[in-house]
């Protein structure tokens, strides 16, 4: 398996993301059409999870 360079990717939280510091994820949509990067907002250096595009559409879906 092949590392992702994410050094100058843009994060953005979701919109329904409150202000006070609770639990969020940060999505960047500029890596792939295929693939889904997503990180804890709190402590993004803990690592991050990348998803299939269809994986990650399902999830959304089931929410």
């Amino acid at each position: 398996m092949r590392a992702l360079d994410l050094s100058n990717v843009s994060w953005r939280k979701s919109s329904y993301s409150n202000t006070d510091g609770g639990d969020c994820l940060e999505v960047a949509d500029d890596v792939s059409a295929a693939l889904v990067p997503v990180r804890d907002s709190k402590d993004p250096s803990r690592g991050t999870l990348v998803f299939g595009q269809d994986a990650w559409a399902e999830f959304i879906r089931t929410l």
